[in-house]
């Protein structure tokens, strides 16, 4: 069951502007990715759903956030169907994030109440989106869509809140692109946590990689 209402999630995601994403099946390996995330000042992490038993290191990791990591805020990505969603949710995430709008996945998070954030690439998916109860849409994949994609939603549509997956590097030129375009927060996975770093256990490389990110985001949306 999820500890975070879905406006506590994205109030969370606008403030701090950035959501880890990450997934490994070692579990221990796991826990300290997502504790260097943790100290590096993040405060929520996507734990993508992309492997055999995923939804067995995920439980675990959720009972260690409960305990071990107050105030974090974890959640689950790459979910494309309702079935996973609600595996999930039992689980205790307290956000889902699909690469696709799917209006089977948004029923059963919305009758929890826990927030979801569907991945689109049209204003018409966007709208949808919101009409389905969406409160940050994922663009994805956001390296193909440019920071352009989200100035000209941002016109006609100053609601509308947006997070840029794929294509998002912990650099200040390329951040700035985002937010001054209007990003609200965005998602950052390979770039932030590469497989060099798991591979010679860098986490403290991690934990930096994550307050320079933060500071950057911090800088460029003053």
């Amino acid at each position: 069951m999820a500890n975070y209402s879905r406006i506590e999630v994205a109030t969370v995601m606008k403030e701090t502007g950035l959501v880890p994403l990450f997934f490994h099946s070692d579990i221990a390996i796991t826990k300290k990715v997502t504790k260097a995330c943790y100290d590096g000042g993040a405060r929520l992490l996507e734990f993508t759903s992309r492997g055999d038993f995923a939804h067995e290191v995920f439980g675990e990791l959720s009972k260690y956030c409960n305990t071990e990591l107050p105030g974090m805020i974890l959640g689950v990505g790459s979910v494309t169907d309702a079935a996973s969603a609600s595996l999930y949710m039992s689980l205790g995430a307290n956000f889902v994030v699909t690469p696709v709008l799917r209006e089977d996945i948004a029923m059963v998070c919305n009758r929890r109440k826990v927030m979801w954030s569907p991945g689109c690439g049209s204003l018409t998916e966007i709208c949808k989106a919101e009409e389905l109860g969406c409160e940050v849409v994922k663009l994805f994949p956001g390296g193909i869509y440019g920071p352009g994609f989200i100035k000209a939603i941002k016109g006609p549509q100053p609601w509308t809140s947006i997070m840029p997956t794929g294509g998002v590097a912990p650099s200040e030129d390329n951040l700035k692109g985002w937010f001054d375009a209007g990003a609200t927060c965005v998602g950052m996975g390979s770039k932030l946590i590469t497989k060099d770093m798991i591979a010679v256990g860098d986490f403290a490389g991690i934990q930096s990689n994550c307050e320079k990110a933060i500071a950057i985001i911090n800088r460029v949306r003053s």
